[in-house]
């Protein structure tokens, strides 16, 4: 329901709004240039200002009887409204008026005698000043030639002030040859304008405002005009001494373009990380600033029109537009449909090289070292070097190892190529969903989603792969360890004449091996808790049959026992089912398993084939073990290794 008190509180807020809005009259050639020339002086965008036409512009008949547009413009309200919320500051979600701050001053008058008329201005005071004194006031109007004076209004306005304005309190004798007489002097520029006041004589007249303002208007005097600075003189005259009233509203050059980047430029403030205790960790040195594919990197600031500026006699001053730029693009970067962001084209490193923004998918390193920090990096790693231990990578594209790794993580999105050895001293450990090559691996761990292909020896390490495990050149041994290949393990020696544990196992998938025992383990414990929960159901019913009650909180938890039975049963079926599915899966998988020896199987070892074991007593050679469906044993057949889909990586020698 609208109220009355709403309307009324509506219309004073469109009051306040309209008290606020500025206008100006200006003249030009078309509607443009007066609207051009209205935003000079009302400090605004064209687009916030509207007008009324006050006299139509006509062009003439070959310059004959042309007539130029005059307006009326002002400021849209709906702007004014906003640009005056916008004082407002946010704070917590909440909008606030800005904190004031506490100002005592005392309060002034001035005396003014203007024409024939005595006035009197009075600003009251703020913050506890002391008020004007109304006998000192009449004191001072009381003049020699004073005729008259209306001291109700003086003593009501001493009370309310007079809202900035001279307001007539009286009259005087005046005498007209005693006035102060004044000129105005526009500078050569037209720049500046000064007024130059000679102070009055007896009972003779001060200037006034309006005197001022009409002496510009005769003069030319149009743009520039500073009615705080006219007010000031008139409050406090300055006689004899020029005093500008009016100054040219200076044209504004445009900014020129620019680019925002959304990264660090300069390389010198990349900090090392710091713990929450501050500690510093010297490994991590964040040096490297990734970026993925459609990330924003930069965006082009566009370059600004200059705003133009008038002379005080009202001449367009022209600004310059500020200068527009190319967008720096690199490599491996595009544009967005907006024509000013630089996008990343993929994943990778962000680097501003010959003011060009490029992203590197490959990074390079000489080694990985204290140097360097761990590597974490969304693209391909090259290591020239040594990944020294304790070092990891991190990477999203293939890693490349020209050196040797130690107690180290790496962890990639593609292939890892070790072209030397990977002595893991029961830390190492290379984890990626595609293939692994090396030339050897010592107490290390390795989890690959297709190959791992080694070109000397695999000693006492835990490997993993998807499809195959393939060991070539020379030795090609497999020593120790526990080895697990979905399709084949394949060799030339597997154990060693000490007769090591080697646990070789094939056809089979080893994370649904690794998750089958992960269940077990989970149904195992809930079993136990079941064991438990029968014997407390058990004994609080047999309470129950001699009592014939239980108390509320025991029959409370004999009721929550009896859920947590049923809880318990259905996670049980909900887990035997999930591995009988498992289960089927592992029977299920195509490849046939094989574990392949070209040269000596020693006694030691222990060959899995689709979860059936054969452990080898003697020494066998140039052998096969295969998975006999008829007699669902593990069988030893002529060695016969498929090796046709093995092929080395890109750039990577075998020798």
């Amino acid at each position: 329901m609208v109220t009355l008190e709403k309307i009324r509180a509506d219309l004073s807020e469109l009051l306040d709004i309209d008290n606020e809005i500025k206008s100006v009259e200006v003249r030009g050639d078309t509607i443009e240039d007066c609207l051009d020339d209205a935003a000079v002086q009302l400090d605004s965008k064209v687009v916030h200002l509207e007008y009324e036409v006050l006299s139509a512009g006509s062009n003439g008949i070959m310059g004959l009887g042309k007539k130029p547009w005059v307006l009326r413009v002002y400021q849209n309200p709906m702007y004014v409204k906003k640009k005056k919320e916008e004082k407002k500051v946010s704070a917590g979600g909440e909008v606030i008026e800005e904190e004031e701050k506490v100002i005592v001053t005392d309060g002034l008058y001035y005396i003014r005698h203007f024409g024939s008329e005595i006035n009197l201005k009075v600003i009251l005071p703020v913050g506890g000043g002391k008020p004007v004194n109304v006998n000192s006031v009449l004191a001072d109007l009381n003049r020699p030639d004073t005729m008259e004076i209306d001291e109700g209004l003086v003593k009501k306005l001493c009370k309310e002030g007079s809202d900035g304005e001279y307001v007539s309190v009286g009259i005087y004798k005046h005498v007209s040859a005693g006035d102060a007489i004044f000129s105005v002097d526009i500078s050569s520029d037209e720049m500046s304008a000064t007024i130059l006041v000679s102070s009055p004589g007896p009972s003779g007249a001060e200037i006034s405002a309006e005197n001022i303002r009409q002496k510009l208007r005769i003069q030319g005097v149009v743009a520039g005009i500073s009615d705080e600075k006219i007010e000031q003189f008139i409050d406090n005259p300055v006689y004899n001494i020029p005093y500008e009233v009016a100054a040219a509203v200076k044209p504004q050059d445009g900014r020129d373009a620019y680019i925002d980047y959304k990264f660090e430029t300069d390389t010198t403030k990349l900090r090392l990380e710091e713990s929450k205790t501050g500690q510093i960790d010297f490994k991590q040195m964040n040096m490297i600033q990734n970026v993925v594919a459609g990330q924003p990197l930069a965006v082009k600031i566009l370059p600004e029109q200059g705003k133009g500026g008038k002379t005080v006699l009202g001449r367009y001053l022209e600004a310059k537009n500020g200068k527009d730029i190319a967008i720096p693009l690199g490599q491996n970067v595009t544009l967005a449909e907006d024509g000013c962001t630089i996008l990343a084209a993929c994943n990778g490193e962000v680097l501003l090289q010959g003011n060009k923004i490029s992203v590197e998918p490959v990074r390079e390193e000489k080694g990985v070292n204290i140097k360097t920090g761990h590597i974490d990096f969304m693209g391909t790693v090259i290591v020239r070097g040594n990944v020294e231990d304790g070092f990891n990578i991190k990477a999203d594209g293939n890693v490349e190892i020209f050196g040797t790794v130690g107690s180290c993580r790496i962890e990639a999105g593609g292939n890892v190529v070790i072209s030397q050895g990977f002595v893991g001293r029961h830390i190492g450990e290379v984890i990626t969903p595609k293939t692994v090559w090396a030339h050897h691996v010592e107490n290390a761990t390795i989890n690959a989603g297709e190959y791992v292909i080694v070109n000397d020896s695999i000693i006492n390490s835990e490997v993993n792969a998807k499809k195959k495990i393939v060991l070539r050149g020379k030795r090609a041994q497999i020593s120790g360890g526990h080895l697990i290949a979905t399709e084949e393990i394949t060799a030339k020696t597997l154990g060693n004449t000490g007769g090591v544990e080697t646990i070789l196992e094939a056809g089979m998938d080893p994370e649904s091996k690794k998750h089958i025992v992960e269940l077990q383990t989970n149904q195992k414990q809930l079993l136990a808790e079941l064991e438990e929960v029968d014997k407390e159901i058990a004994h609080l019913e047999e309470q129950k049959k001699v009592r014939r009650a239980l108390p509320k909180d025991k029959e409370e938890n004999l009721s929550n026992l009896i859920n947590r039975k049923q809880e318990i049963n259905d996670q049980c079926d909900e887990l035997s089912k999930e591995i009988s599915q498992l289960e089927i899966r592992l029977k299920d998988i195509k490849a046939v398993g094989k574990v392949n020896a070209s040269g000596t199987v020693y006694p030691g070892v222990k060959v899995y084939v689709r979860d059936t074991l054969d452990e080898v007593k003697n020494e066998v050679k140039a052998v096969t073990f295969y998975f006999d469906d008829q007699t669902k044993l593990v069988r030893r057949g002529k060695y016969s290794a498929n090796l046709d889909d093995i092929k080395g990586p890109d750039g990577y020698t075998s020798n």
